[in-house]
């Protein structure tokens, strides 16, 4: 294939741009371009031909058209191996553009603005970048296409050694291309369903009829939840967490990462509070008047879980908590911050991964999205439901104390990031037992009795916590005769009365939330 003869660069993102226009320029390649790219690169001493010049037509309409033109669109889609394209291009005056350097107008950036207007988004809508894009990317046998910037690099590269790209990069890029129209067309679409009212865009619980899910490749893993898996990590993580120390984050370590910040966010404008999670789920928490005693309490639950388990924190790690947490092996540690001295304990561990939260998760999307496989995906919003004390209904004759009214709303935080069938037993500044992910909700209080008479804790006195309804009173039943005198659940079952009345037989005091935390 003949070398790049002429390129066309029109960017809104500059990002790397200089050098890879002043390698283009070093291999004799001719650069057009438009509008502040032009004046841009002729700042800095490139030699540019206006797009307009090379038309023959003028930018018009406040820029709206600028590039939609036959020498462009015939430039770039007309086949080089074909004697009558060629033939016709010629007898135009076409001539070839064998190069597109294009990003577009940043449509998703503008709308995130608080206050946008509808008139603000349409402006932002690119048309041209898009259409030469695509004609591009349809013509990539001839045409190398770039939107990328840190594509720059290998273009760059190929260009200096042959003068032009490997079909194969061509095809890549022109894969990448597809999409990220696709893409940004779907950004564009969701957007304006809700701003025109197309659903019922008004309701809070309103979902869109398109689902977005474009996300860059934000780093490769080394593999997946096994070593035969492989991986990678797409989309804003690096928004809301800094790694400070440590190796580099695995899958797993990403998904017990994210559980951990989610489970202590609960508690992030309170008192000292520490989470000890293994396999996403909680397995001791504690608060305390400071950070290291709420380490104490919650390593008090259960001794030999945490072991690889992740720690999160609601508040700065100090050195004296650092020191208790040194004792065992953590996989990560993520918290708001790390003091000086925290951290020269703490990063003398190697392998241990130190993560700063830059962003509580209740700050990026309110959509949790699940592949489903066969190509289908379940949305819904994110469980970031919660009760005051004031919204609970006690349906018992028995009112509960003040420290079991506490000991439920803590325990109440917890149990909804437990995975279900989930029943937690605690204090009012701690977890006493856990028991999660069962078929039987009997069976998970069973375990979280067992657990707690493994870190040899008393359950007397405590509150029982229960992400559903309890459907039978066995499940009540069983809790009491552990020592609980306190019960919080959602209600709703067909036989609550029967519920009611074992706990009332009991003296137990109950509370209903109206609300259930599944987690599956």
């Amino acid at each position: 294939m003949s070398k790049i003869q002429r390129a066309l660069i029109s960017v809104f993102d500059k990002t790397g741009l200089l050098p890879f226009a002043q390698i283009l320029r070093a291999a004799g390649i001719q650069i057009l371009s438009t509008g502040g790219t032009a004046r841009m690169l002729r700042s800095e001493g490139i030699e540019v031909v206006d797009l307009s010049d090379f038309t023959g037509f003028p930018e018009m309409l406040d820029g709206r058209v600028k590039t939609l033109h036959p020498k462009v669109h015939g430039g770039l889609l007309f086949r080089r191996d074909l004697n009558d394209h060629v033939e016709t291009a010629a007898e135009h005056g076409i001539l070839p553009i064998d190069l597109l350097v294009v990003n577009l107008y940043p449509f998703e950036q503008v709308i995130r603005k608080s206050g946008v207007t509808v008139e603000e988004a349409v402006e932002n809508i690119d048309i041209g970048g898009p259409s030469m894009l695509r004609s591009a990317a349809k013509n990539h046998t001839s045409v190398t296409v770039v939107t990328d910037p840190l594509d720059y690099a290998e273009v760059s590269d190929q260009i200096q050694s042959s003068g032009n790209t490997p079909l194969e990069l061509r095809k890549r890029l022109s894969v990448k291309v597809y999409a990220r129209t696709a893409a940004y067309d779907r950004v564009i679409a969701e957007h304006f369903e809700k701003a025109y009212s197309v659903t019922d865009a008004e309701s809070e619980t309103s979902l869109p009829e398109l689902l977005v899910l474009e996300s860059p490749k934000t780093q490769a893993l080394r593999y997946g939840e096994n070593p035969h898996q492989a991986a990678a990590l797409y989309g804003d993580f690096n928004d809301f967490f800094q790694q400070l120390h440590g190796k580099a984050l695995s899958f797993n370590n990403i998904l017990d990462l994210t559980a951990a910040t989610s489970t202590i966010s609960e508690f992030k404008d309170e008192s000292p509070t520490l989470a000890i999670l293994k396999h996403t789920n909680p397995c001791g928490v504690g608060q305390g008047d400071c950070l290291n005693t709420a380490w104490k309490n919650a390593f008090e639950t259960d001794k030999k879980a945490p072991f690889g388990g992740i720690i999160a924190s609601n508040t700065e790690v100090d050195e004296a908590t650092a020191s208790s947490i040194s004792e065992i092996f953590s996989e990560v540690i993520v918290a708001p911050g790390f003091s000086s001295g925290a951290l020269s304990i703490l990063q003398k561990k190697k392998n241990l991964r130190l993560i700063k939260i830059v962003q509580w998760p209740q700050d990026g999307s309110d959509k949790d999205v699940r592949s489903v496989g066969a190509g289908s995906y379940l949305v819904q919003q994110k469980d970031r439901q919660m009760v005051g004390e004031s919204d609970l209904k006690i349906v018992t004759i028995r009112q509960p104390t003040d420290e079991e009214l506490h000991a439920m709303m803590f325990g109440w935080k917890i149990v909804k990031h437990v995975k279900s069938n989930a029943i937690i037993y605690t204090a009012n500044d701690r977890t006493l037992g856990v028991g999660a992910g069962q078929m039987s909700r009997v069976d998970s209080s069973r375990i979280a009795v067992w657990k707690a008479g493994e870190a040899g804790l008393s359950l007397a006195g405590s509150v029982v916590c229960s992400d559903a309804f309890f459907p039978f009173a066995d499940g009540l039943i069983a809790a009491a005769e552990a020592g609980a005198t306190a019960a919080i659940q959602p209600g709703g079952s067909m036989r609550d009365q029967e519920v009611i009345d074992a706990a009332d037989e009991r003296g137990l005091a109950m509370a209903f939330t109206s609300y259930r935390h599944f987690r599956h």
